[in-house]
């Protein structure tokens, strides 16, 4: 559950040192795992790795700034590739820079809005599901790195894994992520190894990122070709976002504002969008990689960004020669640890319907690669199973005659599930001349339950008999006033 302890701010990490040398550390081991990550989703984007890795860098220097979840990192993500990819295999890159600033300024805008506020209808189902279908994308984006590979990386991997997990049983001083790096690294450059290396991924930069005005003519037809890449953009980065962030809060106990981090997200974008960079958003991988780290501040989220740029500028030729099975080890672990293991023990004790959604976002997720498909699938089937188990809560209960009147009591919530076999639960026929309905245990939510509520009327109307609905007050008063009798309920 998430307190209501705010996060640590940047003064917490410079005052303490041994704080800010956590955050500096864990940095470090971000900017590390962000080369090849941002380099392979450049290439699923269609465009060269130095457009990836200096989106990473300038997202990441951004929101460390502007966001409103400290220690969370954005970068290039596989998602905003996967979104961008035809666009620029049709139009090239300087459309999807106009394209990524739009997004930006979308996103700016829906959080001004309030989007942040629609996070309150995801439930917990869903975010398990988001959990554990992350560590399962994770986990399988390392299996090409293992596949067709010398036998030298197997164990490599192997004894990055066991370092991961055994040194922070002898001391915690140094992240075990960026010790496994050194090590492997160390082992593979003295002992002359051939293995894959970041190297191998894609050419790495050797300038800084500058300025630049996408080079697209400013028509209606250029909106019209961007506007639909720059609304997916928006919405993708912002879920993935407000995600990630809401998991964050829980994982550390504090809370964070999910307002700034949408419009934080926005100017990120627009900023990564004027240095030429593909956009970005939240990247749970990393994120956790840092958390994982010890790392509670911006100063982390704002260090990665900076030692990516001085890795792979200034030591491009040190950071080329870092194995994969390095960063390999560090990613299965980080799926291992991010993966919500008690959900699988508790997967017979919670209803069927929880079970069903989180499996539904799991399976969503990993059959489309895609975090934000899988969790509007996923809440969409939450909505629909709700709406089914709240629709058997509806009772109808007549009571005795007397005086020539018979009271029926509605109880429970009426909506348009619930409410449609309404009009069927009295007994036309058979009542008096006078029925009041009494509706004080009811809510009437929207037009199709005042509309089962006139069709109950005019079905007694028409057999002569007089109905008084009683109980209404409040919202459900005030609905069924406004819309009584012009909804064609009788009809």
């Amino acid at each position: 559950m998430t307190s209501a302890l705010r996060a640590p701010g940047w003064t917490t990490a410079l005052r303490d040192p041994r704080t800010l040398r956590t955050e500096v550390l864990a940095g470090l081991v971000v900017a590390l795992a962000l080369i090849p990550e941002a380099i392979s989703f450049s290439i699923i984007a269609g465009v060269d790795p130095r457009v990836g890795l200096f989106a990473s860098f300038t997202m990441a220097v951004t929101i460390a700034v502007v966001g409103g979840r400290p220690a969370m990192v954005s970068a290039a993500t596989g998602a905003i590739a996967l979104v961008v990819a035809p666009l620029v295999a049709e139009h090239g890159l300087p459309y999807l820079v106009a394209a990524v600033l739009l997004g930006g300024v979308l996103q700016i805008a829906l959080g001004l809005l309030g989007v942040a506020r629609l996070m309150r209808f995801v439930p917990r189902s869903v975010m398990v599901g988001f959990v554990n279908a992350l560590a399962i994308l994770i986990f399988v984006a390392q299996v090409p790195q293992l596949v067709d590979v010398p036998w030298l990386v197997y164990p490599m991997a192997a004894a990055g894994l066991a370092i991961i997990v055994g040194l922070p049983r002898l001391t915690t001083a140094v992240p075990a992520p960026l010790v496994a790096i050194v090590v492997l690294t160390a082992v593979a450059v003295v002992a002359g190894v051939d293995v894959p290396t970041v190297g191998d991924q894609g050419a790495l930069p050797d300038s800084l990122p500058t300025l630049l005005w996408p080079d697209v003519p400013l028509t209606l037809e250029t909106l019209r070709i961007v506007l639909p890449y720059a609304l997916g953009l928006a919405a993708v980065g912002l879920l993935e976002s407000l995600m990630t962030a809401t998991l964050v809060d829980d994982l550390t106990g504090t809370r964070s504002s999910k307002r700034r981090e949408s419009v934080g997200q926005g100017v990120a974008n627009v900023v990564t969008g004027a240095f030429g960079g593909m956009g970005g958003c939240a990247m749970i991988g990393q994120t956790m990689i840092n958390v994982r780290s010890g790392a509670r501040t911006r100063v982390s989220t704002f260090l990665a960004g900076v030692f990516l740029l001085v890795l792979v500028v200034a030591l491009g030729d040190v950071v080329a020669v870092i194995p994969m099975a390095a960063l390999v080890a560090v990613m299965v672990f980080v799926s291992i640890a991010t993966f919500d293991w008690h959900s699988l023990r508790t997967l017979r004790r919670m209803p069927r319907s929880e079970s069903a959604v989180m499996l539904v976002t799991v399976a969503v997720v990993v059959a489309t690669d895609n975090l934000a498909i899988g969790v509007g699938v996923g809440v969409l089937t939450a909505c629909v199973l709700f709406a089914r188990r709240v629709a058997h809560l509806v009772s109808v209960v007549p009571g005795p005659v007397a005086d020539g009147v018979r009271t029926y009591r509605v109880s429970g919530a009426l909506f348009f599930a619930s409410s449609d076999d309404l009009v069927h639960r009295f007994d036309y026929a058979g009542d008096p001349p006078r029925v009041v309905v009494d509706l004080s245990a009811a809510q009437v939510w929207d037009a199709s339950s005042v509309a089962a509520l006139d069709a109950v009327e005019h079905r007694y109307a028409a057999r002569g008999t007089a109905v008084e609905l009683v109980g209404l007050t409040g919202d459900a008063g005030h609905w069924h006033r406004r819309m009584a009798g012009t909804l064609g309920g009788g009809h």
